[in-house]
């Protein structure tokens, strides 16, 4: 509960900022955070390694504190949304790819949006749903209960609902797809559990395949999108071409070369800007 209480209080603060005192304040945090959180900075630091194993030493942890500062940014960016509109957002945001999401929806049974942990994702989720269709977001249920409720608040008050990643949650998945609905949701983490092994960055990790079974069985586009932060802190939201094939008798073989083809792009995404790959979790059996 304590946590949950901070972080009401810093965010009744960061609310109430200037958008540019709030990135201020939060790089002190993240300054803060990468002195003392040892453990999510070596977990930090092991992924940034496997994405990026060229890189010498003292830039690797360079690299992991602009990664603090990014993610510091990113949760200003959530903590600032209860005041925010629709209309305050779309400045921040620039896109690209827009069509491939668009032609996406176009075949009626609703897009899953794949990506990584990358960016402030509300952004682009409430400018989506207030342009194009109705965004959700399968997500993880956080703790304690009392924080998930105020994510879920302030993503309804944009137009984003929160599904829960749980078996209860795929339920509302498949009615947001019949409806033809934008599902946003990340595969570089395992959440569940319940996941295949994959080769991810040359190394086999545990890869949540449900987006791409489902894809398959029921004709749903797969759209690669990556969000990351501008210099000047805008975002720029870029989609890809959609993954759409045509299954064969071997669904399981099926499944195994969609989810490799969405994890060889996501690689390529993250190697681009591995400094907004925000992942402080254990993704490899042998990482800490």
């Amino acid at each position: 509960m304590w946590q949950y209480r901070g972080f009401i209080a810093l965010q009744w603060v960061m609310e109430r900022l200037p958008r540019r005192l709030g990135y201020a304040l939060a790089i002190v945090v993240a300054r803060v955070a990468f002195l003392g959180a040892r453990k999510a900075r070596d977990r930090v630091m092991f992924n940034l390694r496997r994405a990026v194993p060229e890189v010498s030493e003292p830039e690797l942890i360079r690299l992991t504190y602009r990664n603090f500062r990014n993610h510091a940014k990113a949760y200003a960016d959530l903590m600032r949304l209860p005041r925010m509109r629709v209309e305050d957002l779309r400045p921040l945001l620039v896109t690209e790819g827009e069509e491939h999401l668009q032609a996406a929806l176009e075949h009626g049974r609703g897009v899953f949006v794949i990506s990584a942990h990358m960016g402030s994702w509300e952004i682009a989720a409430a400018t989506w749903a207030a342009t194009l269709s109705p965004v959700s977001l399968f997500a993880e249920v956080l703790e304690p209960p009392e924080m998930y409720d105020w994510y879920k608040r302030t993503r309804a008050r944009l137009g984003i609902s929160v599904l829960p990643l749980t078996h209860g949650g795929l339920r509302q998945v498949m009615r947001a797809l019949d409806a033809n609905e934008m599902v946003i949701t990340a595969i570089d983490r395992d959440v569940l559990g319940t996941g295949r092994k994959f080769d991810f960055f040359g190394h086999p990790a545990s890869i949540p395949t449900g987006p791409m079974d489902l894809s398959l069985r029921r004709g749903t586009p797969i759209l690669p999108v990556c969000v990351y932060r501008l210099p000047d802190d805008r975002l720029k939201a870029v989609g890809y071409p959609a993954i759409l094939e045509t299954p064969t008798a071997d669904r399981a073989a099926d499944v195994e070369r969609v989810t490799n083809r969405l994890l060889r792009s996501l690689e390529g995404i993250i190697r681009e800007r591995p400094d907004q790959w925000h992942l402080p979790h254990r993704i490899w059996e042998d990482g800490p």
